[in-house]
């Protein structure tokens, strides 16, 4: 029964485009060719009283978004970062899809709170705002602490979220079944494992448990970090569908004209977005994966304040040393090696050719060296990389989509402060720090004492996993027991220990 109503879902979410007149503007914004213009018009037209109204004092694309649900809006947010990708005017018009939407009344705000924190609003704040922020899932209200007079942020989920995700979500996985069986093409792509990720990253936002312990983990790992700030969880007033934190103090960061007539300087505070979100995730592996201009506010002192924490990156050791390799060799300019290390972490097919991809990738990098980069058309620089993706059968790497995407999203927020900026030069300090610290002889020696800690837990073990190993041998072949660990994995295994206890010892006396 779900087919049907996804199929219409997607009709009404093309009708509705039609209807607010996006259409028309999004095909500008990406200028499509006649034929397409004629298409979408021959085809949504008809339909067109099919859609929902929205708004009609909002601009037309953020009328449909809004319209359409909190995961369009989504979508929408993203897209308000990258004005070298949709036009500066269609930025404009998205950017109040960041905190800027129709709230629901501070009275349903109230009750939620009530039902679940089972306490009064009333015995808790000595004042409760109108809403000061709203987003597609959430929206923010200041209030003063009644038995401290602290001033905090308390941000209360948007009622039925998680129902209206769910539709979307649904139609999205619907699409990407057709997407998948109408193109095979796309299958590298991974449409379906895509929208599985993308549900994991929204269902665990609609739960503020979780953002709250993330706000907390990101403090912890940022703590001494230079000229950044995370806002101090208030456990005791925050559940599953309200968190509360410390309130920032601060001009968002997409309010240029505010940052310079406090004498801020925007070349710099364009350069730290990039570098604290590389070290937070290399570094750390643990970054904010919603880092739009909505989200972030530079305090007088020019320190960057980061709230909305409800979607965190994650990714593990191995994968940031790939990631800062493939970087570092853009930095560089040596791209062979970043086609090496391609090959070498499983992300190209070894059957292809290593130098003709290191080729194609010099085609994607040289334009960003030694070019103004306001001359620079991401749009362009993404539609070539996806070609050589396609050319070269590289999968989609559902462990690097979000890291991939906020890459995008800050890079544009960067931008948006500093139009001539260059990633690349930003990127490099931070990116060669990390190479030096986890690419050589002390992380190779930090790498083997690990692994002897891992090992040594099989210490009490080792007795009968020898004594197994000799009955094996001393079989025939068809009596020996499958599940015993193979006499060269032994042997293995006792050898890295060896080597690591060595290494460690060699690093703790030299």
């Amino acid at each position: 029964m779900r087919g049907p109503l996804n199929l219409w879902r997607l009709i009404r979410t093309g009708a509705t485009f039609q209807r607010s007149g996006a259409m028309s503007v999004v095909l500008d914004a990406v200028d499509a060719p006649r034929s397409i213009r004629i298409a979408a018009r021959v085809v949504g037209w008809p339909f067109a009283f099919l859609g929902y109204e929205g708004d009609p004092t909002m601009p037309p694309v953020t009328r449909a978004l809004t319209a359409l649900g909190p995961a369009y809006i989504k979508f929408g947010q993203i897209l308000s970062t990258r004005p070298d990708v949709v036009g500066e005017e269609l930025a404009a018009q998205l950017r109040v899809l960041q905190d800027e939407l129709p709230p629901f009344s501070r009275d349903a705000a109230k009750k939620a709170i009530e039902d679940d924190l089972d306490m009064a609003v009333d015995g808790l704040f000595s004042s409760f705002s109108e809403p000061v922020a709203a987003a597609s899932i959430a929206q923010v209200h200041k209030a003063v602490l009644a038995d401290t007079g602290e001033t905090v942020a308390v941000k209360v989920l948007r009622p039925g979220v998680e129902r209206a995700f769910r539709r979307d979500i649904d139609a999205f996985y619907f699409s990407a079944r057709v997407i998948e069986a109408l193109l095979p093409s796309t299958r590298r792509l991974k449409p379906v494992d895509v929208i599985a990720h993308f549900e994991g990253v929204v269902m665990g936002e609609l739960d503020l448990r979780l953002e709250a312990a993330s706000a907390s983990e990101f403090a912890a790992n940022t703590a001494d970090d230079d000229g950044f700030r995370v806002p101090e969880v208030k456990w005791f007033l925050s559940g599953r569908r309200v968190m509360t934190l410390g309130w920032a103090e601060g001009t968002r960061l997409g309010e240029n004209a505010a940052i310079d007539a406090k004498g801020i300087d925007r070349v710099a505070l364009s350069e730290r977005v990039i570098q604290l979100f590389l070290s937070h995730a290399l570094r750390d592996g643990f970054f904010h994966g919603d880092m739009h201009q909505g989200n972030l506010k530079v305090a007088d002192d020019g320190a960057i304040i980061a709230y909305d924490f409800g979607i965190m990156g994650h990714i593990d050791a191995y994968t940031r040393r790939v990631y800062a390799e493939i970087l570092y060799g853009f930095i560089r300019r040596d791209y062979q090696r970043v086609a090496e290390v391609h090959f070498e972490a499983g992300y190209v097919p070894a059957d292809r050719d290593v130098d003709e991809f290191a080729r194609a990738l010099r085609a994607v990098g040289e334009p960003i060296f030694g070019m103004d980069a306001t001359r620079i058309s991401m749009a362009r620089l993404l539609a070539y990389l996806f070609e050589v993706t396609e050319r070269f059968g590289m999968e989609t790497r559902t462990e690097l989509i979000l890291l991939q995407r906020t890459m995008v999203v800050v890079e544009g927020v960067a931008r948006s402060l500093n139009p001539r900026m260059n990633i690349w030069h930003a990127a490099q300090p931070v990116v060669e720090d990390y190479i030096k610290s986890s690419i050589g002889p002390r992380a190779v020696a930090r790498d083997l004492a690990e692994t002897a800690k891992v090992v040594a837990r099989f210490g009490p073990r080792l007795p009968g996993l020898v004594e197994g190993l000799l009955v094996q041998q001393s079989q025939p072949r068809v009596d020996r027991a499958p599940k015993l660990m193979p006499v060269r994995v032994f042997w293995a295994s006792l050898g890295l220990a060896v080597g690591a206890g060595a290494a460690l010892a060699a690093t703790l006396l030299g």
